[in-house]
């Protein structure tokens, strides 16, 4: 994890601590690993409890994304995960890729008409339900989603 991201981690609300943070290869196999280890984490945060499901399902969605769609499945490429909390804010998790980025907004309403029947395209849409906040920085490749 570079610091850079460590940083912006840090800095959106100036009080969150940094408690995970890993850069793993571009591999969809590499999704689980990452997300057991935040919901570890999660587990051990009583402000957390009963928000698992959203928190982890969002983290799903947001890396499943920077792998298939960021990094193209090309395991050359790293993907970066950060997770800062505390108890007054919640908690942020950052996802990075280096990607082209996209623009959320031009993306298809997956609920309305022909897009239901779509075998993709919901993760955008799950993840703004899921989580409290939902923010797109770095042209779309980095994805910053708060849970208080």
């Amino acid at each position: 994890m570079t610091k850079e991201i460590a940083a912006r981690c840090e800095s959106e609300t100036g009080s969150f601590i940094v408690r995970f943070e890993v850069t793993f290869a571009a591999d969809i196999n590499s999704i689980s690993p990452v997300v057991d280890g935040v919901m570890k984490l999660v587990s051990q945060m009583g402000y957390a409890a009963g928000k698992e499901y959203a928190i982890e399902m969002a983290l799903r969605e947001a890396l499943a994304n920077a792998i298939i769609h960021g990094c193209k499945n090309d395991p050359g490429k790293q993907v970066q995960c950060c997770v800062a909390c505390d108890e007054e804010n919640g908690m942020l998790i950052v996802v990075r890729d280096p990607g082209e980025g996209f623009d959320p907004v031009s993306l298809p309403n997956p609920i309305k008409d022909q897009n239901v029947y779509s075998d993709h395209g919901r993760g955008i849409y799950l993840i703004n339900r899921l989580m409290d906040e939902v923010t797109y920085k770095q042209g779309g490749r980095e994805i910053h989603m708060r849970k208080y």
